[in-house]
């Protein structure tokens, strides 16, 4: 079967859960990429995206740009947004994504010593600026098996963004994937379906 990932980066805020409503008509599971002073905001949203039985990813503790960045300060960034999640959601997450998609050195080393693995994305779906007819129509002209989709359920760490573009988006890309016979998937389930139980 074809499989997706759909993926939501900078959360958690209180939009989460509109989209978490969406994702739930639709019966789709998706990878969020949290921030920790967000999940520190917000544990008991982080707590329902993991209830809900989607994937929790790491996405840095603050949202800072990783160029330029001292390895320690890498390395600090993962591990209490790490903590922080491990706190509010009850798991520790196993994928991360740096934010802006921005990789330096140091970071794989952090990432290891972490238990981490770095992904990214086929297509970003530019949810902050395009209307979501635009959205739409990139996501869906990149559609293939194998994709994973990247929209934010936040705006960096804004505390409670207008995420409504991603959440109309979604309505509208959704349901034409699965009557394309695409299934949406987890990062896990993608990427190491022999690691998961859903698979």
């Amino acid at each position: 079967m074809k499989s997706i990932a759909l993926t939501f980066d900078d959360g958690p805020t209180p939009s989460t859960r509109d989209l978490l409503r969406v994702l739930a008509e639709y019966d789709v599971k998706a990878t969020f990429f949290e921030c920790g002073a967000q999940v520190r905001r917000h544990p008991d949203i982080s707590r329902a995206v993991a209830e809900a039985g989607h994937e929790i990813g790491n996405h840095s503790d603050s949202h800072p740009l990783l160029a330029f960045r001292a390895r320690a300060f890498i390395r600090d960034e993962l591990a209490r947004a790490q903590q922080s999640i491990a706190s509010a959601a009850g798991e520790e997450p196993k994928w991360f994504r740096a934010p802006y998609g921005v990789r330096w050195l140091g970071l794989r080393q952090a990432q290891r010593e972490l238990g981490l693995t770095g992904v990214m994305w086929t297509v970003i779906g530019r949810d902050w600026t395009l209307d979501d007819e635009g959205v739409a129509r990139r996501l869906l002209a990149r559609a293939e098996n194998g994709a994973i989709f990247c929209l934010h359920d936040g705006r960096g760490l804004a505390p409670d963004p207008d995420i409504s573009v991603t959440l109309k988006a979604v309505r509208r890309i959704v349901p034409v994937l699965l009557g394309q016979g695409f299934r949406f998937a987890t990062i896990t389930e993608l990427l190491c379906p022999q690691n998961s139980s859903t698979a």
